[in-house]
């Protein structure tokens, strides 16, 4: 992991100038991907280590493949895309890092990958209890590889999305389609990362950008005008919302005291 952090320290890496060959050369080098790397075979091990049978986690394993795709749905539909998180001060910063900058720029390798202050917990705490339930220690540890495993995919396949490269399979290239449409046309539908069943099912896909209106919030999700005055958080903490937050952070004149002609 240390050798991931020397590689990428200080690095910028815009997917829509780089190959395949740069891309897997940045995605193996990630600290994050390390660290999924790592934990996949802890987890693994503690599976077989512990496992009377090998029935238990296999039946966990499987289970988290098939609920995958619906949490990664709703946890982009109603969480990522919802005002909950930058309405609150506490986690502006957390809404900011997992997905307002990644739409600002979608091809920022940096912001793409998920921080594992958000991704572990969140795995640990969905994989660890649905596994435990099915066969106690070995399932959980089961599910967690497994889930771990699925959103190390689910990174690769995110990025590639993004990649100006065309897929050799149908089904990626259908995906890729999608998701480029959810980030630069509309954003309210095509939520599926991996997977576009879940969309059917809530009837949020849509197949051309023809058949929805152009968002004029998809690079923004809607955190403009009254939002962000409102709840400036993330704007404060943004790169891009310097001017913003200084004019903010700088005491208002008193009437009469603007400078402004009009007001004397």
């Amino acid at each position: 992991m240390a050798t991931g952090l020397s590689l990428w320290a200080g690095r910028k890496y815009h997917l829509n100038r780089m190959t395949l060959r740069e891309l897997l050369f940045a995605y193996f080098t990630h600290h994050s991907i390390l660290t999924y790397l790592v934990l996949i075979a802890l987890s693994l091990w503690l599976a077989v280590r512990s496992a009377a049978s090998a029935s238990a986690p296999l039946l966990a394993a499987l289970v988290i493949v098939l609920i995958y795709p619906l949490v990664e749905y709703l946890l982009h539909r109603y969480l990522l895309h919802s005002r909950l998180l930058y309405r609150y001060k506490a986690t502006a910063a957390l809404w900011k890092r997992v997905h307002y900058d990644h739409h600002q720029n979608p091809n920022d390798l940096r912001v793409l990958f998920g921080a594992l202050y958000t991704s572990l917990p969140t795995i640990f705490l969905i994989a660890t209890p649905v596994g435990w339930l099915i066969g106690g220690a070995a399932g959980a540890a089961a599910a967690c590889a497994t889930a771990l495993v699925l959103f190390s995919l689910y990174e690769l396949c995110h990025c590639v999305q993004h990649l100006p490269f065309t897929p050799r399979y149908q089904w990626l290239r259908t995906l890729k389609k999608h998701h480029l449409a959810h980030h630069f046309h509309n954003e309210h539908g095509n939520y599926g990362i991996t997977s576009m069943i879940w969309d059917r099912v809530f009837e949020t896909l849509y197949r051309r950008p023809q058949e929805v209106p152009r968002s004029v919030t998809v690079h923004n999700l809607g955190y403009a005008g009254p939002e962000r005055e409102a709840y400036p958080w993330v704007a404060e903490i943004s790169d891009d919302d310097a001017a913003f937050a200084a004019a903010r952070r700088r005491p208002r004149r008193a009437a009469g005291e603007s400078g402004d002609p009009a007001s004397a």
